[in-house]
């Protein structure tokens, strides 16, 4: 008997499996079509990150370039319609943006100069002031002071098996106070110039930025877009900086005027040092009232009368801050308490005192973005208030 040749192609053939066969294009598609799902979100989940905290670090190490830049840029939202209104009388945006920083530097140094002598006064009593305001608060906190030394008694008696041991002492050798201040005050005096000059050519640019943006966007939809929130965000931004200007000042003019009725030296100094912290929220309140005390504590010899001074202030700011703010703002432009503090707290932290009284400011801007951006509305719903109606409507 003779045997069937073999094909010839099932010699050349390896023998596979149906299962191998079945198997082997699922493997093809899958290393065809990239990684998992879950594997793409966490990559992006991950370089979402690394952006956030590179972005963090960028903004603290370059703090002494970017706030001169900020402060700038937000003066120019107060004060370009200003320029506006002097370019419809027919003066240029150059001449009309010398104007208005001549206006203000003039208004700064007037201020400055008026108030020194005030301040030169305090200065120079203070250490007196201090020791009267001390011996005022010991007779209030005396029961304080009482339950703190029987403490101080009783950790003293514990520890007194371990008197005979002397841990040795380190001197850390600073820098003297004298070129604190005048490295302080050469920085300062750099930025305030650095913000001054940008300030007037950003005045002076006028729309110069705009129209850039605008040659550079391909289509006609996005040019109108960008103008629209271009122009809304700056009228947006100037009327809640004014509003906050206006309720600011008109808290230090009511509180000038109730100091001087409570006999209290220097009111105007008051009153102007209230009118510049209240941009600080919170924290700046707290500062005013804490110094206040120590004023009235250091100036007045009966109790009542001494702190009748910060009481007087905390009556004036709830009123500022419950009916006058939301009443001026329009609950439109308004952030919420959580949102104020921790960006109060995120910005102190990231740049220090500019950065704390930065803070509103560079939040309003921001919600005031995202309220005209598509994908970033719910950014600014969350840092916006919620309307009466939909917080009485939560169940519970």
């Amino acid at each position: 008997m003779h045997e069937k040749p073999k094909d010839p192609g099932s010699v050349l053939e390896p023998d596979v499996s149906p299962q191998d066969m079945v198997s082997a294009p699922a493997e093809s598609d899958e290393h065809r079509n990239g990684p998992a799902p879950d594997a793409r979100l966490n990559r992006s989940l991950a370089l979402t990150i690394l952006t956030v905290l590179a972005v963090f670090y960028s903004l603290y190490f370059a703090r002494t370039f970017l706030v001169p830049i900020t402060f700038a840029i937000m003066l120019d939202f107060l004060l370009s319609p200003a320029v506006r209104a002097l370019a419809r009388l027919r003066i240029p945006p150059p001449a009309g943006g010398a104007i208005v920083v001549i206006a203000l530097v003039g208004l700064l140094v007037t201020a400055v100069y008026q108030l020194s002598g005030p301040v030169q006064t305090w200065a120079d009593k203070a250490p007196e002031s201090l020791a009267t305001a001390q011996k005022q608060l010991r007779r209030i906190i005396r029961p304080i002071e009482k339950v703190t030394r029987t403490a101080e008694q009783v950790d003293k008696a514990t520890n007194a098996g371990t008197s005979g041991t002397q841990t040795p002492e380190v001197v850390v050798r600073t820098a003297s106070v004298t070129s604190r201040l005048l490295g302080s005050t050469q920085r300062a005096l750099a930025s305030m110039l650095e913000v001054i000059l940008l300030l007037y050519f950003l005045l002076a640019a006028g729309d110069l930025f705009l129209t850039k943006l605008i040659k550079i966007l391909p289509h006609l939809q996005d040019k109108l877009k960008a103008v629209h929130i271009a122009r809304e965000t700056e009228s947006a931004v100037s009327t809640y900086l004014l509003a906050n200007l206006a309720t600011n000042v008109s808290e230090g003019i009511v509180l000038a005027g109730a100091l001087w009725l409570l006999d209290m030296p220097n009111p105007v100094l008051w009153g102007v040092l209230a009118a510049t912290l209240e941009f600080i929220p919170y924290l700046g309140a707290l500062v005013i009232f804490v110094v206040l005390g120590i004023a009235g504590l250091a100036t007045f010899p009966a109790t009542s009368h001494a702190l009748a001074v910060p009481g007087v202030f905390l009556l004036i700011n709830f009123v500022q801050a419950n009916i006058a703010t939301p009443l001026l703002l329009s609950h439109r432009l308004s952030l919420n308490p959580v949102a104020q503090f921790v960006g109060l707290a995120f910005f102190f932290w990231l740049w220090g005192t500019p950065g704390a009284f930065l803070a509103v400011p560079i939040l309003a801007t921001f919600k005031i973005l995202c309220d005209h951006i598509d994908g970033l509305r719910s950014v600014g719903e969350f840092l916006g208030k919620a309307p009466e109606k939909e917080r009485h409507a939560l169940p519970g």
